[in-house]
């Protein structure tokens, strides 16, 4: 829950600032003179682009958190709590390169199940890749959302 609150909390401050540039933005297209309401314009699209990427983050955050959830009512939830950890609290690069080939196995004796997508993601999340770990979770999140 914590996390959550801190996301929130910076989300909030994301809208302010966005609001706070769309104003300025305005007020430079509203001068009349070519610079000043070209460059408006050009600072209006940070807002729409901060809008956008603010929604997808939240949408994404939200399917993957059904999933957790659902993972989590069938029992299936990754736990790593007994995996070796390091002095910085993060998991043992050993132990989750290992835990990581256990769930690549797994995958790729049933391609099709979402939840060894998502259990993937997880592995390379702790494994320090976090772009794999994005690209892994939205197969999950389109293969649980085909399920239904």
């Amino acid at each position: 829950m914590r996390a959550r609150n801190v996301a929130l909390l910076l989300t909030a401050a994301l809208v302010v600032y966005l609001v706070l540039l769309a104003g300025r933005a305005v007020a430079l297209l509203r001068t009349g003179e070519a610079v000043p309401m070209v460059l408006g314009a050009g600072v209006l699209v940070l807002p729409l682009l901060g809008v956008w990427m603010v929604v997808t983050t939240w949408r994404s955050g939200a399917r993957v958190q059904r999933l957790a959830r659902r993972l989590d009512a069938e029992g299936e939830l990754p736990d790593v709590d007994d995996l070796p950890r390091m002095p910085s609290g993060r998991v043992d690069r050993k132990a989750a390169d290992s835990w990581f080939e256990q769930r690549r196995a797994d995958l790729e004796a049933d391609p099709g199940n979402w939840r060894h997508w998502y259990r993937l993601a997880y592995a390379y999340d702790i494994a320090g890749d976090r772009r794999r770990a994005r690209e892994t979770m939205r197969k999950a999140i389109d293969l649980e959302a085909a399920d239904h």
